[in-house]
């Protein structure tokens, strides 16, 4: 099942193109990666979503139907431009913006005060947010975003200004409200926490959906045919032609660390029986799942 569903979006700008036919699913219950370079225009069908921006075509479905303004309560949205009332007080400040998503006073005052404690920053209640480090600030437009317990989370850069610390504290807070059943889309230029959170993504270029699908799915699709062997001789292994050939041989006394890349038409398996016949000790044989900053890099590349 989807909760948002992207159907053949467009948005202008006068003469510019920001988003150019995009159509996309973002599964319930899902960490979704909303990844481009900048300009790519996931700011813009951001905003869409959240009904901040009219789209010039196309349609936004949630949960099966078109989106209205009454389903944005069922959102909470982080932006990478964050913002704050510097000369609120952070209790106050985080009370309205809790009761703006349509909670009571007393259910404001009592989930704020519970993630508070949760982060540690319980003193924090009277003081101006102008008193607040970036990062101090970001943990609390953090809690501001979830607090109302939001079906769909869209958090743009959640982990820029953090130390890696507090970051890791808000990637256990992201998986721990996906747990809980809440659809987040997480958009970011850091793949290492995509590689760890994201379950899909899309990647959009240039205004234009170059890409989406399951992470694994998608690093298996674009990655190339290499695999890591681990063995022991007293001698190197030799390229085969049309079977695999050697990239790399790192020789530790006797223990050789080898990248292969295995020939069109070969598997893995053929592989293994070919290095096995030759009578070497295998300490290990693993397919080598390319990093998604280089299948981003790769495609990109492409497009461009």
């Amino acid at each position: 099942m989807n909760l948002i569903q992207c159907k053949d979006v467009c948005k202008s700008f006068g003469e510019k193109i920001a988003l150019d036919h995009v159509s996309l699913d973002i599964p319930k219950g899902r960490i979704f990666g909303l990844l481009g370079p900048n300009g790519a225009g996931k700011t813009t069908l951001i905003r869409i979503i959240n009904r901040i921006t009219i789209p010039s075509g196309g349609a936004i479905l949630f949960d099966g139907r078109p989106i209205t303004q009454s389903d944005v309560e069922k959102i909470g949205y982080l932006p990478e431009e964050r913002g704050l009332y510097r000369k609120m007080k952070v209790g106050d400040q985080a009370m309205y913006l809790a009761q703006l998503k349509g909670m009571s006073a007393k259910d404001a005052s009592d989930a704020l005060k519970e993630w508070f404690i949760k982060f540690g920053i319980q003193s924090w209640w009277n003081k101006k947010v102008e008193e607040l480090s970036k990062g101090m600030a970001q943990k609390v437009q953090f809690i501001t975003t979830v607090v109302h317990r939001p079906s769909l989370l869209i958090l743009d850069e959640p982990f820029s200004g953090f130390d890696p610390v507090n970051a890791q504290l808000i990637r256990n807070e992201i998986l721990s409200l996906k747990d809980s059943g809440a659809t987040i889309v997480l958009s970011t230029h850091n793949m290492e926490s995509v590689e760890e959170l994201c379950d899909n993504i899309a990647l959009i270029n240039k205004s234009r959906l170059v890409i989406t699908g399951g992470v694994n799915d998608i690093r298996h699709k674009y990655g190339n045919s290499n695999v890591e062997l681990v063995y022991t001789s007293s001698t190197a292994l030799e390229s085969v032609p049309g079977l695999f050939k050697v990239l790399s041989d790192t020789d530790d006394s006797g223990r050789h660390t080898a990248v292969l890349s295995i020939g069109e038409g070969a598997g893995t398996g053929d592989v293994l029986r070919h290095v096995i016949s030759q009578s070497l000790a295998v300490n290990s044989f693993k397919e080598l799942v390319p990093r998604m900053n280089d299948i981003f890099i790769k495609l990109v590349t492409e497009e461009e």
